[in-house]
């Protein structure tokens, strides 16, 4: 039975309205994730099916509670024994790799930090993080090129020590940690005393995307699992039994939105494909085999599933799809619908919380908006001078804080007092993201404050022209942004990815500008169009428009 009841006050709410206003997360005193859910499923259901695990090699795997149970306090072993304690960081890059589960449950046995991260840092970037979050340990999937980063990176960090372990094989100075695995018995008690960890006490960090600048070290505490009760169960709509698949590298904070805490509270297995590069047809191929019931990924999947043969896969099993990340185009929303019957059901978040504006169970989607706001959050738009934007007007997303720090939002940025006090000036959390509300009091996403277009008076946003881009069959992704012009003070740009069988023209162009145009208010078209094979990303996979502009002004 799903212990999902033991945390929410009751899951049969009549409408929006009586989720907003009656929703109640339990939080336990000295609540931590591996021993009050992973650990009780074990205790009480030692069989019961947690992960469905799969790699391109063909290799599968069924994980147990019990198996992550085993697991994680052997994790908890080795990483006690190589010197980690209660609040020390440990850097985890494993892909996809089993042993992230193993890892990071066994440092929250610990009451140690852990920190995903991808396997795409160079070794600047490694040394950033290292230095930033005085990282004690890494472990890593087996990779030369990366393992020489580490070492590198490890050697510029001034007075650190840092533990280094791969998954498998050997290097000179590095841990075999398949063999430290081995030789440890997994006898495992909960601490006590000063070594419990409590509930304020910080769990894991991510680096956010940095799509501006530096990455800033966003902190959770012990209780964040809990707040994903509302992503899982309420927005995802995972069921007991049923089996999830959120697309996301375990180096990416949406991984955990739906790779572990809600989920599994829920009663649900997640499914983990362990893949080195995206295919789409490989994504519906083991959606499809393993029964794939309830499914989360970023609009730019969809875009790419979208260009399939959707008519030959079996969606007979899959229940229903969320999308967050970036905002969804209306487009792609209704090409999946015709395709498999199911509404696209969208919510906004950020690395610093969890949903905080969704399509949540229920609800009737409309396309292209973000859904209405998040019980734990009680979101509203602002002004510039702080006082609630009225319908249809346009202000920042700010969240409240005087009743204290929602269940779910971020401890604050580590070791970054100045950016704490920016974002949390006047009593509010400055998300930093443009929207609108209807008159049904949904949210609709205009885009970063600082993505804006300020055009001959006007302020565009540019998904509102990516939206209108995406309708045309050439487009498969776009970015648009502003070019610095003297008459008008900035005009739009649009840089574009082709969709297969398009080519780059002057015709093409000419075609693209019209078809803005047509399908929304004229002053938004794009008057600079560019061709690109790619757009420029984070490494979560988000486009950095900010890079466009550099390059544009230089």
């Amino acid at each position: 039975m799903a212990l999902l009841e033991r945390f929410v006050n009751r899951t049969d709410f009549s409408s929006y309205e009586d989720f907003r206003d009656h929703l109640e997360i339990r939080v336990p005193d000295n609540f931590n994730f591996a021993y009050d859910v992973v650990d009780e499923y074990a205790a009480s259901e030692p069989t019961r099916r947690a992960m469905v695990w799969c790699n391109d090699e063909g290799a599968e795997k069924i994980a147990t509670f019990a198996d992550l149970k085993a697991g994680s306090d052997r994790a908890a072993q080795v990483f006690q024994k190589h010197g980690i304690r209660k609040g020390d960081a440990v850097l985890l890059i494993l892909k996809g790799r089993l042993e992230f589960w193993h890892c990071l449950l066994g440092l929250h046995k610990l009451g140690a930090v852990g920190v995903p991260a991808t396997h795409m840092l160079k070794e600047h970037d490694l040394a950033y993080r290292f230095e930033r979050a005085g990282v004690r340990l890494v472990v890593t999937v087996p990779d030369a090129a990366l393992e020489a980063a580490i070492d590198a990176a490890a050697a510029k960090t001034p007075g650190a020590s840092i533990v280094k372990m791969k998954l498998s094989g050997a290097r000179a100075g590095w841990l075999d940690f398949a063999v430290e695995m081995a030789a440890a018995d997994g006898r495992w008690a909960r601490p006590t005393g000063t070594d419990a960890t409590q509930n304020g006490d910080p769990m894991l960090i991510y680096f956010s995307s940095g799509t501006t600048g530096q990455p800033k070290m966003v902190a959770h505490d012990f209780t964040y699992p809990l707040g994903h009760v509302v992503t899982a169960t309420f927005w995802q709509n995972v069921r007991d039994g049923g089996l999830h698949y959120t697309v996301a590298d375990t180096g990416w904070a949406k991984s955990m939105w739906g790779k572990l805490y809600g989920q599994w509270i829920a009663g649900s297995a997640v499914f983990v494909h362990d893949y080195d590069k995206f295919m789409a047809t490989k994504t519906l191929e083991v959606c499809a085999k393993y029964g794939v019931t309830t499914f989360c990924a970023p609009p730019t999947v969809y875009r790419f599933l979208i260009k399939e043969d959707l008519s030959k896969v079996d969606f007979s099993r899959l229940e229903y799809a969320v999308v967050a990340g970036e905002p969804l185009n209306p487009e792609v929303y209704e090409q999946f619908r015709k395709a498999t019957g199911l509404k696209l059901m969208e919510a906004y978040g950020q690395t610093e919380m969890t949903v905080g504006v969704g399509n949540f169970t229920g609800m009737e989607p409309k396309p292209g908006s973000m859904g209405r706001p998040s019980p734990l959050y009680r979101m509203f738009l602002a002004r510039p001078d702080g006082t609630p934007c009225d319908a249809g007007e346009q202000g920042e997303i700010v969240i409240p804080l005087d009743r204290g720090r929602p269940l779910g939002m971020f401890l604050g940025y580590h070791r970054d007092p100045e950016g704490n006090a920016r974002c949390r000036r006047g009593g509010v959390y400055h998300t930093g993201d443009v929207a609108w509300q209807d008159e049904d009091g949904y949210f609709w996403y205009v885009g970063r404050d600082d993505d804006l277009i300020k055009s001959s008076g006007y302020r565009i946003g540019p998904f509102e022209v990516e939206s209108a881009l995406m309708e045309h069959p050439a487009v498969m992704e776009c970015a648009v942004t502003g070019v610095p012009d003297e008459e008008r003070g900035q005009i739009v740009k649009a840089t574009l990815v082709l969709a297969k069988g398009f080519a780059a023209s002057e015709e093409l162009k000419h075609e693209l500008q019209a078809h803005v145009k047509k399908v929304t208010a004229p002053y938004k078209y794009p008057r600079v169009v560019e061709f690109v094979p790619e757009l420029p990303k984070t490494i979560s996979g988000k486009i950095r428009r900010v890079e466009i502009r550099q390059k544009d002004r230089s």
